[in-house]
């Protein structure tokens, strides 16, 4: 063992499988581009002992604390000069606020691109921006006559776009809260909406089947992608504006050059409706949850995947780690090479929805049923 190399005996390490069916076997093929199954993760398997690899002294510190506190579930307020120690080396999500105020479920809380406002969708028909150090409620958009879905903020924080159960898709002036455009097309509902990077462009995501780009300035339809055989339930444009990454509950991820609109890639390795998918920051991976109660991870390069526990996610700005949030009332922090809880919070009384990172990457956000959204850092 090197000198910076640690071997943690509490930690709880997902254990991957041999994978031993022929339609997962089958899945890879180099000469269509699809991806394989690398690996499965059983949480019912649990190595006794973990190592990994420290740069530094803090680092291993941080480690250390990390993996004891999570497998034993240590609690603060047991020691002082423990909490200190824990403070200062090892990061550790605890619940700082709860914004109250919608009167059904919350199916998205977003944060601003400076951190500092929040903003939500909800069963109630209303979008609302939350002020995140006073947990007040700044703005109220109503025009919406049925549930909203999902809503962001533009690029410079100066536009809130939202989708909805009435088809359509509206933006909004964050200054005045007043209704600006509203983008129809859809047949029906418009489960999820994203800006381009630029703000310029925005991308829809439909249970009519459909995918379509809209030019944001004049409101017009730029293209529409079809491919999908049912809903889909979200899109994302990749971190680098090449392509789209979209999923369905038709069970599969598509891959969509943005300039063409021709699809790229199909993965197929769920076993039921995919819920959420995204690209890592660097574009190396996509992360996919699903209905059949995993989170893969997908290596775009070797087109091979690895599956682990969770409903949605989101990555933190290093890549390096995901947060997920599942219909068993649990947010689970994740390391992605590993595949190993870093943290489990107990956090809602109802179905979570959504979950969203800070841009600085030290504070989650949770949507959830129980109408209410909670801040953690």
């Amino acid at each position: 063992m090197t000198s910076n190399e640690i071997t943690v005996s509490t930690a709880m390490l997902l254990v991957p499988n041999e994978i031993n069916s022929e339609q997962e076997q089958s899945l890879g093929n180099t000469e269509t581009n699809t991806p394989c199954i690398l690996q499965t993760f059983d949480q019912s398997n649990i190595q006794p002992t973990y190592s990994v690899n420290a740069t530094n002294k803090y680092e291993e510190v941080g480690l250390i604390l990390n993996n004891w506190i999570t497998s034993l579930s240590v609690a603060f307020g047991w020691i002082d000069e423990f909490d200190k120690i824990i403070a200062r080396y090892a990061k550790h999500f605890k619940l700082l606020k709860v914004f109250q105020g919608h009167s059904d479920n919350v199916r998205s809380a977003k944060f601003s691109p400076d951190g500092s406002t929040i903003v939500s969708a909800s069963f109630d028909n209303t979008v609302r921006i939350w002020n995140v150090a006073s947990g007040k409620e700044i703005q109220k958009f109503m025009g919406h006559s049925r549930w909203v879905n999902d809503a962001q903020f533009s690029p410079d924080g100066k536009m809130i776009i939202s989708s909805s159960y009435d088809t359509t898709i509206r933006l909004w002036d964050v200054a005045s809260a007043l209704e600006v455009k509203v983008l129809t097309g859809h047949s029906s509902v418009v489960n999820t909406v994203q800006f381009s990077a630029d703000g310029s462009t925005l991308v829809s995501g439909s249970e009519d089947k459909t995918i379509r780009l809209w030019d944001l300035q004049s409101g017009k339809q730029l293209n529409i992608l079809r491919g999908h055989t049912q809903t889909v339930s979200h899109v994302q444009f990749s971190p680098d504006g090449q392509t789209i990454v979209s999923c369905s509950y038709d069970a599969t991820i598509c891959i969509w050059d943005l300039k063409s609109g021709r699809q790229l890639h199909i993965l197929r390795g769920h076993q039921n409706a995919v819920l959420h998918a995204q690209p890592s920051p660097d574009c190396a991976y996509i992360v996919s949850c699903s209905g059949d109660k995993t989170i893969r991870i997908w290596d775009i390069a070797t087109k091979k995947d690895s599956k682990k526990t969770g409903r949605t996610f989101k990555y933190l700005p290093d890549g390096r780690s995901i947060v997920s949030c599942s219909n068993d009332k649990t947010i689970r922090w994740w390391d992605v090479k590993s595949g190993k809880i870093i943290q489990k919070l107990n956090a809602h009384s109802a179905y979570i929805s959504q979950v969203d990172i800070s841009p600085r990457g030290d504070k989650i956000l949770s949507s959830s049923n129980d109408n209410m959204i909670g801040l953690w850092g």
